[in-house]
């Protein structure tokens, strides 16, 4: 044997040993990918189905007497006597203070006596065109001039007479806005003036009312409520509030007023809750947080929120569709017990990965799927 088949026997074998050994290789690793294709667990997934989220947002209000009112004096005058002080639970028509003003007491007297002069001038002018209408029924005794002047005069006189008493009527009439009564029943929230001080209009003699009078068993929660969640309230809808200073107590109440426009500034509507308020533990000026449930009218797509996909690339659901992966964009809504409402290209019935990661790719062979409810 010569020397070259002395060197290719020992490299054939060489070629046969390592043919042997990437077969065996080969068909290990394919062995292996099926056995962990055989251990991977199904992705958990469900069909989309319509519903509601019930949710509420937090905003806060603030209680204001369901009527209140500054009590000024009419005229200008001096208190002469005071019934009623802060704290003083009134009834409407009651009595509150009593003022004096000596000058209308002049005036009453004059318009009285004016009254009476005018009263005298009118009855002589009226006898006076009485006889010459009496004499002139005899033929030439009474010009037709002298009768109409005389028919003048008595209408003027009886015009002078009904200014005297309206001026009369006024004098009595500012003599009655020296008492001052309470307007509707409630309770007196401030006092500003005591015996003897000079009180007159707002402007005129007091920079402030003598009193401020509210109603409390009955008070007005006021809210203003954003733009983006006006929809979700009606009239008549119910509200629970809590307040702070009473330990988080909770109310209820139901919104009666809604303004049915934006505040221009603020681009939120206004709205007043009536809240029952008989055993006075609520108190004008308290500060409420308001919870505005968020029911919509529509049904939706709702999701459990582990199925929502946030990546840098957008907002996705993982959908199953021929046995291949889809990441479809959507947009999200109301979230609330780890349930929130989508929006996108999604029909009624799809099937969704119900824990939606990166790992899951776009546009992959999926394996196994187990649906669930």
């Amino acid at each position: 044997m010569n020397s070259g088949l002395r060197n290719f026997f020992p490299f054939l074998s060489a070629m046969m040993l390592t043919a042997g050994l990437y077969s065996c290789g080969n068909s290990d690793a394919k062995e292996e990918k099926a056995a962990a294709a055989e251990a991977a667990p199904a992705l958990q997934a469900f069909n989309l189905q319509k519903g509601n989220v019930s949710s509420n947002i937090k905003i806060p209000g603030e209680l204001i007497a369901f009527q209140q009112v500054d009590l000024y004096a009419k005229v200008s005058s001096f208190v002469r006597k005071l019934n009623a002080d802060v704290g003083t639970q009134v009834s409407e028509g009651q009595l509150l203070a009593t003022m004096e003003a000596p000058e209308l007491n002049a005036q009453l007297s004059g318009a009285e006596s004016k009254l009476k002069s005018q009263e005298a001038i009118y009855l002589s002018s009226k006898a006076n065109y009485d006889r010459l209408l009496e004499t002139s029924k005899t033929p030439g005794t009474v010009s037709q001039n002298d009768l109409d002047i005389a028919f003048a005069r008595q209408k003027s006189d009886l015009a002078q007479l009904d200014a005297a008493k309206a001026a009369l009527r006024e004098v009595g009439d500012n003599r009655n806005y020296l008492t001052i009564r309470a307007p509707f029943s409630g309770v007196i929230t401030a006092r500003n003036v005591s015996a003897g001080a000079y009180v007159g209009p707002a402007g005129k003699g007091s920079e402030l009312p003598i009193f401020t009078l509210q109603e409390q068993k009955k008070l007005r929660l006021v809210v203003s409520v954003p733009e983006a969640y006006t929809s979700y309230l009606t009239s008549q809808s119910e509200v629970a509030f809590t307040i702070h200073s009473l330990n988080n107590r909770k109310f209820t109440g139901k919104v009666i007023r809604l303004a049915g426009a934006l505040d221009r500034k603020l681009r939120s509507q206004h709205i007043e809750i009536d809240v029952p308020n008989n055993d006075k533990i609520l108190l004008p000026g308290m500060i409420a947080e308001v919870s505005i449930p968020l029911n919509s009218a529509t049904s939706n797509f709702v999701v459990p929120s582990t199925a929502i996909l946030n990546s840098t690339k957008g907002v996705f659901v993982i959908k199953i569709q021929d046995h291949k992966t889809k990441w479809v964009p959507v947009t999200t809504g109301r979230s609330e017990d780890g349930k929130t409402e989508i929006f996108g290209d999604l029909n009624e019935g799809d099937t969704l990965i119900t824990a939606a990661t990166e790992e899951v790719r776009d546009d992959v062979t999926v394996p196994a799927v187990k649906v669930g409810k």
